[in-house]
């Protein structure tokens, strides 16, 4: 029997068990998730992009948590020395690609968006997607969690060797 894709215990002695190449990536990833999402979307302030809508006070922890959430999801791709004939771990992969992407919408301005205002106009986007970007921070950490306990939690899984 295989063992399940997530475990709180084994995900923290993953975590407990990472060198400082891990961290490194984990810190290098965070910090460029968040200059890739919070530049465009202009809650980190730049001059290259602007806003017609005033950045809301959850947009800051959103992009906070989700590029915490996105290092370590990343860091968890950084090859690690392992037996041959072990293969990786790919749980949660798609599960991280995804919520980086919501993030993105998530924090992003309403009225900025050019597939939200063809869709649903500039007062549709205030009055429809605008209340429903705190849902999609929501969603976006929720998933970049899962990802991340998904794949901490199959490093620290004996590995498995295949068969010849």
């Amino acid at each position: 029997m295989s063992p399940s894709p997530r475990s709180w215990s084994r995900a923290g002695a993953a975590l407990r068990g990472w060198r400082s190449r891990q961290w490194t990536v984990a810190g290098l990833g965070a910090l460029a998730t968040a200059v890739l999402v919070g530049a465009p979307t202009d809650v980190v302030p730049n001059p290259l992009f602007g806003r017609s809508v005033p950045v809301q006070w959850w947009n800051y922890p959103a992009l906070v948590v989700t590029a915490a959430l996105a290092g370590i999801v990343l860091s968890t791709y950084v090859r690690q020395p392992s037996p041959p004939g072990t293969a990786p771990a790919r749980a949660g992969s798609r599960l991280g690609a995804a919520g980086g992407v919501l993030s993105f919408f998530a924090v992003g301005c309403p009225v900025c968006n050019k597939l939200v205002l063809v869709l649903l106009g500039a007062s549709g986007a205030m009055s429809y997607w605008a209340p429903l970007q705190p849902l999609l921070a929501v969603l976006s950490v929720g998933l970049l969690a899962e990802a991340a306990l998904r794949r901490l939690s199959l490093q620290a899984v004996c590995p498995v060797t295949a068969s010849a």
